[in-house]
């Protein structure tokens, strides 16, 4: 990447492991950070100062006072707050009782110091004593021949202790401060910097062979590949490629997949960011972030900015009063800006995805801004087999799996459902210390998907076993007897997930988008079989916990039917769900 791109606090992927050189080839490649030296030098105080304290005896004043009658102090020093010095005790006789001093280092006196017989050694000694306000102290140091001076602090000491320790402690508290607040790299000051991550690998690790199950949306995207691969070709022709492309789906169908495999084709460079990356506390903040990533971006040209989860940022204008709507307007203000500002033929392209097209603020989907959408809807029975394949890879599967069999089982699956499905089979085939993935792994793995795991530990009476037995036989036998009902694929009484003491899987023969009057009347029958059967059998009237997730589902068909079928559909599931 070119030194002028490049922002503190921001690392690529092709520069992270390399090590540059030194200025100079035989300087030594020292580097020692600030609070390293400080925490060196503060030691070389602490030190200093207990060697000085172990060697120098503390006096009261009244003990000094009294050295100093006696003739035995023959050095002073006076300082502001206190004064050093020089007792010799030879000078009083050796039969002379010294005062008592304090000497930690020594422990208690002896008794020999006490007789008075004191070794030659200890007979001079330095010391020092807290300084009071003694206006005689002069006179009589002077009577007594006392060696005295006056020390007065050092400019550079008073310096140091009134300006650089204040400073030196408010800059370390900062520094720390602004550290925690920013999350390491993005500090205090670059908070109007972009959050985006930054891929500069020419190969991403993702291609349009990892992506499968949605060949509509690759064929719509190879166009931007190949403008980026070859750009000459369309400026020849006077053609625009799409200043933005918006990626529409429901969750997990693999929008933010597809938009790392178009920079993966193309060798570009890929900026990734979420869309609330751009909003934060401080108001302005998401429209700088805006700016500084379009101005790394143009740098970088060309390359691919994508932003998931558009409609964070994106949404329309004016529906709602508070200041964080109105940060949020400002950072769309700025996006529809940078969008109308760089040229089409600049080799940036914009890419985002929303599962919520409709919440989108209008003059985000005008021609010049995203004049392309691209549906990446959920896969069918051929793409979710394809998306089985891709994630098999890697994976020992037994010759008897049937990953046909596992894309029929699972209708309206997103590709990461099914992801998610491959690697369950997985865990449950090391659980049970197997080689291979077994087709019963998969089954199981299935059911724990979609029903939840197993609940072994919530046991039922006999009673309440058969109850739930003949509610999930009347689910089965209602759909059995019924022209649109779903074949029953399996019907199970083990407790699985928060709420559900049994289901009955109904799989469809084949993938359908319409459904008529009567065949979503097939599947009310087929919800409402499990009670009808408990009343038939005199079980308990009360509405049993396994009924709730049907009473679900017949919300959902509601709204489907109650267009078809009018207010008497209405009165219906109102009923029903009352």
């Amino acid at each position: 990447m070119d030194g002028d791109n490049w922002k503190p606090g921001r690392k690529e992927s092709g520069e992270s492991n390399e090590k540059k050189p030194p200025p100079f080839p035989g300087a030594p490649r020292w580097k020692i950070p600030l609070w390293n030296i400080l925490l060196m030098l503060l030691m070389l105080w602490i030190w200093q100062d207990a060697i000085t304290n172990y060697s120098v005896k503390t006096l009261s004043y009244s003990e000094f006072k009294e050295h100093l009658q006696r003739g035995e102090v023959t050095q002073a020093k006076l300082r502001p707050d206190q004064i050093e010095g020089k007792i010799d005790l030879k000078t009083a006789g050796t039969n002379a009782t010294p005062a008592k001093v304090e000497n930690a280092e020594k422990g208690p006196t002896t008794e020999k110091a006490k007789s008075g017989e004191v070794k030659p050694e200890e007979t001079s000694f330095l010391f020092r004593t807290t300084r009071v306000e003694d206006p005689k102290l002069v006179e009589q140091m002077e009577a007594k021949g006392v060696e005295f001076t006056g020390v007065r602090p050092s400019f550079l000491s008073q310096f140091l202790m009134a300006w650089i320790l204040p400073i030196g402690i408010m800059f370390l508290i900062w520094s720390f401060l602004s550290k925690k607040i920013g999350s390491g790299a993005q500090s205090i000051l670059s908070i109007g910097k972009n959050k985006a991550r930054i891929v500069v690998d020419k190969n991403t690790g993702v291609t349009f062979d990892d992506v499968a199950g949605c060949d509509e949306a690759k064929f719509e995207l190879q166009e931007v590949v190949d403008f980026l691969k070859n750009p000459d070709r369309y400026k020849a022709l006077g053609a625009k490629i799409p200043k933005g492309v918006l990626l529409v789906g429901p969750p997990g169908t693999g929008k933010t997949l597809l938009a790392r495999a178009v920079a993966g084709e193309a060798n570009v460079k890929f900026y990734s960011l979420s869309g609330s990356d751009f909003v934060e506390m401080f108001v302005g903040v998401g429209a700088a972030r805006v700016r500084d990533l379009f101005q790394q971006a143009k740098a970088s040209a060309p390359c691919i900015v994508f932003i998931d989860e558009l409609d964070a940022i994106g949404r329309q204008r004016g529906v709602h009063v508070g200041a964080v709507n109105d940060e949020r307007e400002q950072t769309l203000n700025q996006l529809l800006v940078e969008m109308d500002g760089f040229e089409a033929n600049a080799g940036v392209i914009l890419l985002a995805a929303t599962n919520r097209p409709e919440v989108l603020d209008r003059a985000l989907l005008r021609p010049g801004r995203f004049d392309r959408q691209v549906i990446v809807d959920a896969p069918d029975v051929d793409g979710r087999e394809a998306i089985l394949r891709v994630h098999s890879k890697g994976k020992p599967l037994d010759p008897n799996v049937n990953l046909r069999r596992i894309a029929q089982a699972t209708p309206g699956f997103s590709g990461a459902d099914l992801a998610n499905t491959m690697n369950e089979a997985a865990l449950l085939a090391a659980r049970r210390k197997g080689s291979k993935i077994t087709q019963a792994d998969l089954d199981e793995a299935i059911e724990k998907v979609v029903a939840g795991p197993e609940r072994k530990s919530r046991r039922l009476n006999d009673k309440e076993k058969r109850r739930v037995a003949y509610h999930e036989v009347g689910h089965a036998l209602v759909a059995a007897y019924s022209e649109g009902a779903d074949p029953v694929h399996k019907i199970s009484i083990v407790p699985r997930g928060r709420a559900a003491l049994g289901y009955t899987m109904q799989l469809p023969m084949e993938e359908q988008f319409l459904a008529t009057r009567g065949e979503l009347f097939d599947k009310i029958r087929g919800l409402l079989g499990g009670r009808a059967a408990e009343e038939i059998l005199r079980a308990d009237l009360r509405r049993a916990q396994g009924t709730r997730r049907p009473q679900e589902e017949l919300g959902r068909i509601r709204l489907r039917c109650s267009g078809d079928s009018g207010d008497r559909a209405g009165r219906l599931f109102g009923g029903l769900n009352r």
